[in-house]
């Protein structure tokens, strides 16, 4: 086969072609996938806000649909109760949470689990007017099921 300037120009456009179609393809999937990141993100993120005003308002049934039934919580004391004592504790009052305010929150994404981290200052207290404040570190799992975002672990440590 004879090689031509014309088949050579015809060869290194259409790769320059095909480059550059496949650099715009994987920067748009990136964007995309971006996108849907932080999309992710600030769902988990409302979560635990909606579950931090459900603590704040001893709210059983917002409680009970935002932690699985797996749920494994972790106090800084070492106690660690399943969904059942976690939110039998909050409404039947036996802790009440005056104030909590989270911190330096981060969030990664795990397939359909998020890793949240953040500092809590808190005031609580067993319901009879004598508050406890109470600065730790908090590390909860968040699992993506069929009914949106679950509290599936949270693990406090004293920081």
């Amino acid at each position: 086969m004879t090689i031509s300037r014309r088949n050579l120009a015809y060869s290194a456009l259409l790769a320059s072609a095909v480059t550059a179609f496949n650099g715009t393809s994987a920067t748009a999937q990136d964007k995309d996938k971006d996108n849907k990141d932080k999309e992710v993100v600030a769902a988990v993120a409302d979560a635990v806000i909606e579950f931090t005003k459900a603590m704040l308002a001893a709210d059983k049934a917002k409680l009970e649909a935002l932690v699985a039934d797996q749920l494994s919580y972790g106090h800084s004391s070492g106690l660690v109760q399943d969904k059942g004592a976690f939110v039998d504790t909050i409404v039947s009052k036996k802790t009440v949470y005056k104030s909590i305010e989270l911190s330096k929150q981060t969030i990664v994404i795990a397939g359909n689990d998020a890793i949240v981290r953040h500092s809590w200052m808190g005031e609580s207290g067993p319901g009879d007017g004598t508050w406890t404040v109470s600065k730790i570190g908090i590390l909860q799992v968040w699992q993506k099921q069929s009914s949106g975002w679950r509290l599936l672990a949270r693990q406090a440590f004293k920081s």
